[in-house]
């Protein structure tokens, strides 16, 4: 039986509210759905994650559903900032937040963790993650976003050790604000020198897949081709040219990204159809 995960950054929840969001979660729904910059208090997210769960109810995703959608989030302490939430409508058994060690409130609002049993009884760890966008011009908020990184890094390390002494596989889902490779950038060598494609910033990934032995989801399954994207600036005509970055990822573990079975990556028909400057993406795992 397969499953669907999608994640999607929604430039905040009340703005993509406002902007039509719903329409895409009444085509869709998700069996579980990570979001990044939630961006809301907690009493504005709590309405929205109920009218979210009523569309579900009563989709015909909901004939399969026996209670609500299991839901879980963390609002940053800085307000107006990052904020992540998990929506499941499979059960959940544990749920887990923030990283260890990381305190600050500029950390806060970045990392949650759900433990999740598919239809099969396959438990899974499904992660939501906000990275730091960072800013070259601004040191600090690179240091922000290093130290995220190797905090992040080591929990990775933690999750993959469980999945190969035969525990939980494990999904990170979210915006890493990190392309990759030059096919992950319409103009790589003009961003060089810019926040989000860094050689060291690329050097995560770098290690993430080759000595942590997670696989990047989407590229696995895509071969490697230019593309395609799930960030465009909301600046000129970036959306309209498909001058974009692909930032959101979902890293599995071996064995689960062996059960990949496809992906989709929901670029709205025109600039003014977006409800996030994000574009979902959606892989399924037959699980």
């Amino acid at each position: 039986m397969t499953i669907s995960i999608t994640t999607s950054n929604l430039n905040g929840i009340r703005a993509a509210k406002r902007k039509d969001m719903y329409a895409w979660v009444e085509e869709h729904t998700p069996d579980i759905w990570a979001m990044q910059e939630v961006r809301a208090p907690q009493d504005e997210i709590d309405p929205i994650f109920d009218e979210i769960s009523a569309i579900y109810m009563q989709s015909a995703r909901g004939e399969s559903m026996s209670s609500p959608l299991n839901r879980q989030n963390e609002v940053c302490r800085i307000k107006g900032r990052a904020g992540v939430g998990l929506l499941s409508a499979l059960p959940v058994t544990s749920q887990r937040y923030g990283l260890p060690g990381l305190e600050e409130d500029v950390d806060s609002g970045r990392w949650i963790e759900s433990d999740i049993v598919t239809p099969d009884g396959y438990t899974i760890t499904v992660v939501s993650v906000y990275v730091h966008a960072g800013n070259v011009d601004h040191p600090d908020k690179m240091e922000q976003k290093f130290r995220f990184l190797d905090t992040m890094t080591e929990r990775m390390r933690e999750l993959q050790d469980i999945a190969a002494a035969g525990g939980n596989q494990a999904v990170l889902c979210g915006d890493f604000n990190i392309a990759h490779t030059p096919i992950d950038i319409k103009n790589a060598k003009a961003n060089e020198e810019s926040s989000g494609f860094l050689p060291e910033e690329r050097v995560y990934i770098d290690k993430w897949l080759n000595e942590l032995e997670y696989v990047d989801v989407m590229r696995d399954l895509a071969g490697d081709i230019q593309g395609p994207y799930t960030w465009w600036s909301q600046r000129g005509k970036a959306f309209d040219n498909n001058t974009g970055w692909r930032i959101d990822y979902q890293f599995a573990t071996p064995e689960l990204a062996d059960s990949a079975r496809g992906f989709v990556i929901d670029r709205a028909p025109s600039y003014d159809a977006r409800w996030s400057d994000h574009a979902p993406l959606t892989i399924t795992y037959n699980v």
